[in-house]
């Protein structure tokens, strides 16, 4: 049996991958284990999880296979400043000495590593590799994928130099067709008005895509006129006076701030108008090039599927265009489309371009519900919760869910533990907090009191596949939360004239379905189809709760607070439980209540733990 360990490190989302005759044994986020939101450090824990799941040594492993090649993009640093000199000596300065010590020599920095982790020499270690950055995104994409041959499109702020780059994928080969290099960059223009916004770049992107509803894209002409050449076939060049990642240590500069009537919104302060209005723009623009480029890749491949992967593929709102109105009979988007998903691609790049194996497709995509990380046994469980004293009942499924489906109809919030751990940035009901979507409080009580987090935030649905249409304008699927459809009319309620005329935060305290909680203001919603097949317990509770209620949809959000990893452990669930305003705890069969459980320190020391994202 072949086993190729995948790695991806040392710039956001440390990860790894095990592949075992090119299956997905395990896969994890370092993040998950360090407690450090987007941590880029040697995934040390991940990799432990990996092996241990397999029951394999480091000495066991055919090949590690890292998802980057660190020589090809030291060159494109060093090019961009040679190309930009005397701009960006001091970017310069501060990068050079990481670079020189560290990013350069990374073989040998990951053959340490890896040595210090297996505890033998550096000569005892199986063979390193190194992918392309694009080709490990290329290769998550396509070989997990459903379909035995495609378009693939990778979209992301850069790797080596490749920005946005276009495959297609035939059995067990991808191949390249062409690219956009840096500094032109979608993700990164994107970013961009992340931070002039006054969000985290590579955290805070999400948070302008939920923003951009409460806007009107007032700005879209002169994101159009000034800072995008964007040609009909999706291609695009950015003007490069206005921004400064090339050369400094911010993303946008003043001629940037004098296009947009001022400085950039300094972070936690509050969000105006401008903002919003900013954030509908830079959204619209975004879905324009992604549905250009999809029509120019169908155009040119004549293939009927599109995978998708890349920062940018975490766009769910563009994913929804191009599976609405683009061109492609269906498309398939990695969930873990970031940098965490390039250690699955790494991996498959060995087994299949390196050794040529055959790939095996049926109908379904090959990444068993993204369910790859830590489970824990009952025996786990018990043992935690006694050691702190903990009060609960313990239930067998029969008894659990009906009782489950009673508490949410309550309007109770319940942080659910079950199962594997989800691999990528969306909780799909493994380690979630659930509630009634039905419940017109549901959105400010999680985002205020259990999420501590902006209440424009909105939420998402599970919903039971076989009902998806029911309630949303979807048919086919979307397991991994990564497509934004809209709320089916019937279920919607229409705005009065004045409400109409409501701007910005003030739009987010109108009902607007018989769904409100997961609802967002201009009716859409991001959708998770739960499947009987991938996540069976989840799938059982949806089943209680819409016999019970007749609603087949739950609110699903992450269970965990603002900037904070999604949890882990029993530990990491009881903890969030005690710190927040959760009512109710589900570990595997363990059912806890809060009032139930013994004194716990009210101390908000703890949310200084967690940068805030």
């Amino acid at each position: 049996m072949s086993n190729i360990l995948g790695i991806s490190a040392y710039y956001h989302d440390a990860a790894a991958a095990l592949l075992q005759d090119g299956d997905i044994v395990a896969a994890a986020q370092e993040e998950r284990f360090t407690r450090k939101k987007h941590d880029p450090a040697f995934p040390a824990h991940a990799i432990e999880y990996c092996l241990g799941e397999a029951g394999l040594s480091l000495r066991d492993l055919d090949h590690v296979v890292f998802y980057d090649k660190p020589l090809v993009k030291f060159e494109r640093l060093l090019e961009t400043y040679l190309s930009y000199a005397p701009n960006g000596f001091r970017s310069f300065v501060q990068a050079m000495p990481i670079w020189l010590k560290e990013k350069l020599y990374l073989k040998s920095t990951l053959k340490q590593e890896l040595s210090d982790l297996a505890g033998c020499k550096k000569s005892e270690l199986p063979e390193l590799m190194f992918a392309g950055h694009h080709q490990s995104h290329a290769a998550s994409a396509f070989y997990f994928s459903p379909y035995d041959r495609a378009a693939v499109l990778c979209l992301d702020g850069v790797g080596e130099w490749a920005t946005t780059s276009v495959w297609r994928g035939v059995g067990n080969k991808v191949e390249p067709l062409w690219e956009i290099d840096f500094p032109h960059s979608l993700g990164l223009l994107y970013s961009a008005f992340t931070y002039f916004t006054g969000f985290r770049v590579n955290s805070g992107e999400y948070k302008l895509m939920g923003l951009a509803p409460y806007g009107e894209p007032k700005y879209v002409d002169l994101i159009l006129d000034k800072l995008l050449d964007l040609k009909d076939d999706g291609t695009f060049r950015l003007d490069m006076q206005y921004f400064n990642y090339c050369t400094g240590l911010t993303m946008t500069n003043k001629k940037f701030a004098d296009l947009f009537g001022g400085p950039e919104r300094r972070a936690e302060s509050d969000l105006t108008q401008r903002e919003m209005d900013i954030a509908a723009s830079i959204q619209k623009v975004t879905e324009e090039v992604v549905l250009r480029l999809a029509r120019t890749i169908h155009n040119e491949t004549g293939e009927k599927n599109l995978c998708l992967a890349g920062g940018v593929a975490l766009n769910c709102v563009a994913n929804g265009r191009i599976q609405r109105e683009g061109p492609f009979d269906s498309i398939w988007i990695q969930p873990a489309a970031g940098d965490a998903g390039g250690a699955i691609g790494a991996a498959a790049v060995a087994w299949y371009d390196e050794s040529e194996q055959p790939r095996q497709v049926n109908g379904h995509d090959l990444m068993r519900g993204s369910y790859l990380g830590p489970r824990f046994t009952r025996e786990q469980i018990k043992a935690y919760l006694d050691s702190v004293d903990a009060k609960y009942v313990e239930l067998p499924d029969e008894e659990l869910m009906p009782r489950l489906a009673g508490i949410l109809d309550d309007e109770h919030v319940v942080g659910w533990f079950q199962g594997r751990m989800e691999f990528g940035p969306r909780a799909l009901g493994g380690r979630s907090i659930i509630g009634d979507p039905r419940s017109a409080k549901m959105q400010t009580v999680m985002n205020l009191k259990i999420k501590y987090r902006e209440s424009f935030r909105p939420f998402a649905p599970s919903v039971l596949a076989e009902r998806v249409s029911d309630y949303f304008e979807q048919e086919a699927e979307s397991p991994y939360m990564l497509i934004v459809g809209p709320v089916r009319d019937e279920l919607r309620i229409p705005l009065t004239p004045e409400q109409q005329k409501l701007f910005g935060i003030e739009k987010l305290k109108l009902k607007r379905s018989e769904l409100p909680a997961i609802t967002h203001v201009d009716y859409s919603a991001r959708i998770q189809t739960v499947h009987a097949e991938t996540n069976p317990r989840y799938h059982a509770l949806l089943k209680a709760f819409d016999e019970k209620t007749g609603c087949g949809v739950l609110v699903n959000t992450s269970f965990n607070v603002r900037g904070e990893p999604i949890v882990c452990t029993p530990e990491d669930a009881y903890r969030c439980f005690m710190r927040t305003e959760m009512d109710y705890l589900v570990l595997e069969n363990f059912l806890l209540a809060k009032p139930d459980q013994p004194h716990w320190e009210k101390d908000d020391s703890w949310q200084q733990e967690f940068e805030l994202d």
